[in-house]
């Protein structure tokens, strides 16, 4: 489909500019200044608007099997909510189950996702049962295209792996090239207080926070960074949540260690008095880490400006509130974590970070899309507007203001976890290759149509 985009202002990591953008055979092949029509293209007329690359968001966990449960949203929704949201590349999880082979892992992935992503996805790799074998197929399956890792530190019993074995794997992403995510709670730390809230007949959700503090979280990514820095290769921390965390990043960068973090929304723009709501309402905003304090939204926001954090993603997991998080009513522990967020990540990061001037447009785009492309080798194939780059982009009003809800949302989640924030701009029409997927507040596209993305290994 060959299409012209006219009139519209640019916004990539770097750059700020009118000129329009010509779309052949999926990718970007022209941009420059009053491009005229050629026979039989489609021209989409992006006056007033912004045209920016497609988002990325490098943290999704779709149709994930957890804590007696499926997240609400399989590849089919969740992707369709995503690309609502303007957001047309997602890295999801393949985790793997105790006694299964990675192998084994990714074609079962595979199934989940081939037959009903709308938008190109990949996957990050999760150890949980690491050993010989295991470590013998790595190559195999970074040669296949994956690229990145994701090992937990907590979900002691389930997900969680040592530090014999995180150390094991960071060994081993550095000698095939391949980045290592990691989940850093001291999981020893939150069984043991769990354990201790229940025999205190403390279950309400406001002991989930207490249950996970912020020292523990800290803790944790210290103990990554010290034995990524021994072995002399990068790792990069998932959904960062507080100044406990965060400055160690920060320490580690002060000192030439070459280390990567991201938050996620919620974190910049929630605090902990939501599990004090009432009726039960606290549950939804049951995930891990938990929502901090006020004082750590002001640092992330002063980390992401610095330069310190380099994504912004979701974490989304969403679980429906209705039987599925009530599961954990007379016991917090028994709460699924996660939250319905893939769609509204790039609205509040604009409502409340760019018109906030907290970031610019460019830092915005950074943030939401170029940095992930970057950092996990689809740069510049995604996450950018450039002659070559698949033509994943968004063309977004600044102007309409308008509610978040669960009566407007595309998630499959019976709840919306910014329910009644305000929001400006929105997702006029999002194209992914080239194709319209949403338009007008309508979702197009075939699942199946998104493309497994092969990346580049990490340099």
């Amino acid at each position: 489909m060959n299409r012209l985009i006219k009139n519209g202002t640019i916004i990539t990591a770097n750059d700020t500019f009118h000129a329009d953008i010509r779309i052949q055979n999926e990718k970007i092949s022209e941009i420059a200044a009053c491009l005229k029509p050629k026979t039989g293209e489609e021209v989409l007329d992006a006056k007033n608007n912004y045209v920016f690359p497609g988002g990325i968001d490098p943290h999704v966990h779709l149709d994930m099997p957890f804590m007696g449960t499926t997240s609400a949203d399989d590849f089919e929704s969740g992707t369709r909510s995503a690309a609502a949201g303007g957001t047309t590349s997602v890295i999801d999880f393949a985790i793997q189950e105790k006694g299964q082979t990675l192998k084994e892992t990714l074609e079962i992935w595979r199934k989940k996702a081939v037959p009903k992503a709308l938008i190109d996805f990949s996957h990050h790799v999760a150890i949980t049962d690491y050993n010989d074998y295991i470590e013998k197929e790595i190559p195999e399956v970074i040669k296949n295209g994956f690229k990145s890792f994701k090992c937990f530190m907590a979900y002691k019993g389930a997900l969680m792996v040592d530090d014999s074995q995180l150390f094991r794997i960071i060994e081993q992403t550095k000698k095939h090239k391949a980045l290592l995510t990691i989940h850093c709670e001291n999981g020893d730390i939150v069984a043991l207080l769990q354990k201790n809230f229940i025999a205190g007949d403390c279950t309400s959700p406001k002991y989930h926070p207490l249950s996970r503090p912020a020292i523990i979280e800290g803790e944790a990514t210290g103990r990554a960074f010290n034995l990524a820095r021994y072995l002399e290769w990068p790792v990069y921390i998932v959904h960062m949540t507080c100044e406990e965390s965060v400055s160690r990043l920060i320490s580690a960068r002060a000192k030439g260690q070459l280390v990567f973090g991201e938050t996620c929304i919620q974190y910049l723009l929630l605090d902990d008095s939501v599990y004090e709501k009432p009726n039960f309402e606290g549950a939804k905003f049951v995930m891990s880490p938990p929502i901090r304090k006020k004082k750590d939204q002001d640092y992330l926001w002063s980390a992401l400006k610095l330069g310190h954090l380099s994504v912004v993603s979701t974490d989304h997991c969403p679980f429906d509130f209705k039987k599925k998080k009530e599961m954990g009513k007379n016991n917090f522990c028994l709460i699924p974590n996660g939250a319905p967020i893939v769609q509204h990540r790039l609205n509040l990061l604009y409502t409340y970070g760019v018109l906030t001037k907290k970031i610019n447009l460019n830092r915005f785009v950074e943030l939401g899309s170029t940095n992930a492309a970057k950092l996990f080798g689809m740069y510049p194939t995604k996450g950018t507007i450039t002659v070559g780059s698949d033509a994943d982009l968004s063309i977004f009003n600044p102007k309409p203001e308008w509610t978040i809800s669960a009566k407007n949302h595309f998630h499959n989640c019976d709840y919306a976890l910014f329910e009644g924030w305000k929001v400006t701009g929105e997702f006029a029409e999002v194209l992914s290759r080239g194709e319209t997927i949403f338009k007008n507040g309508k979702a197009f596209g075939k699942p199946g149509r998104g493309k497994y993305l092969v990346r580049k290994s990490f340099e």
